[in-house]
């Protein structure tokens, strides 16, 4: 089996290679940044292409690899700040980019399956409770706006030129490796032994908080199961944790008696919660294995060895 991952040198991206190679198969990368052969070795890169997701390096990866079985599309925009202070830069890595993917598929890589993630920003505000793959899309940011476009870009994709398509809407995904965020950021300022930790928003926000290891399982399994899946799958656990309690969980694990206080403002493009209905997923079947204390625990011990 072939399998090329786009955004392979991303978080996510990182820990997808390593298991999609530690199971057997060749897996092949396209995107952003240079990597030396004793990481893409370390990895388990058989080939990187370091460029633009276009039909130039596509099919130069192609000659290389030989066509693709499955195709993981992880690139794109990481980040609703982002998109709001560069809407047009997250537009061309998001909307652009696949796009060019599926065009290219459409020519080249017919029978590829595509497995393209995506974002419960696309669900946005105005939902209480777990949230259904049917529920009202209404983005709140660009980043949202821009991964729902990409999912329309797939379903046309797949309802005009046949391709096999399934989208995983990620909710909030963390873990050993994610240099950025709250978590990160935390951290970082517990490191510095800040006796007080001022963030944004109120702490009341409702996330779905997922670990990296649990996703790449998800993503591999619904790969598998593609053909069975419906076109859009949410990529959550159906538990939803306060961003407060997130916060004193990691503040607990790392030993400290920091204290923390809120600014009580909304921040622009942040719905208030986000938490996945997981009907569809059970049907795979599929479990998650790691609670979100275990996680969080792990996620410290991870950033203070590797600040080391």
């Amino acid at each position: 089996m072939s399998t090329w991952i786009t955004g392979a040198k991303g978080f996510i991206g990182r820990h997808l290679v390593r298991s999609v190679a530690g199971s057997g198969h060749h897996a092949h990368g396209l995107g952003h940044g240079a990597l030396d052969e004793a990481e893409r070795h370390q990895l388990g890169l058989q080939n990187w292409l370091n460029g633009e997701i276009d039909s130039a390096n596509l099919s130069a990866l192609m000659s290389r690899a030989g066509a693709p079985d499955t195709i993981f599309h992880l690139a794109g925009g990481s980040s609703v700040g982002l998109s709001i202070s560069q809407p047009l830069e997250d537009f061309s890595r998001t909307v652009d980019t696949t796009a060019r993917l599926l065009e290219w598929m459409r020519i080249y890589a017919p029978e590829c399956q595509l497995i393209a993630v995506s974002s419960a920003a696309a669900y946005g505000a105005d939902h209480e409770g777990p949230i259904a793959e049917e529920a009202n899309l209404t983005p709140m940011s660009p980043y949202g706006r821009h991964k729902l476009m990409m999912e329309q870009l797939c379903e046309s994709y797949t309802l005009t030129f046949g391709l096999r398509t399934t989208v995983v809407r990620l909710f909030s995904v963390y873990g050993a490796g994610l240099r950025k965020q709250l978590l990160w950021d935390i951290c970082s300022r517990l490191q510095q032994d800040s006796s007080t930790l001022f963030l944004g928003g109120t702490g009341d926000e409702v996330r779905d908080w997922t670990d990296v290891r649990d996703v790449v399982r998800l993503l591999i399994s619904i790969a598998s199961a593609a053909d069975k899946c419906s076109s859009v799958v949410n990529g959550g656990s159906g538990i939803g944790t306060k961003v407060s309690a997130i916060t004193r969980s990691l503040i607990s694990c790392w030993g400290s008696q920091t204290t923390v206080k809120y600014s009580g403002d909304i921040r622009a493009g942040d719905p208030t919660s986000l938490v996945a209905d997981v009907t569809r997923l059970r049907a795979l079947p599929f479990e998650w294995r790691v609670p979100v204390e275990q996680g969080i625990s792990d996620y410290v011990s991870w950033f203070k060895g590797q600040a080391r």
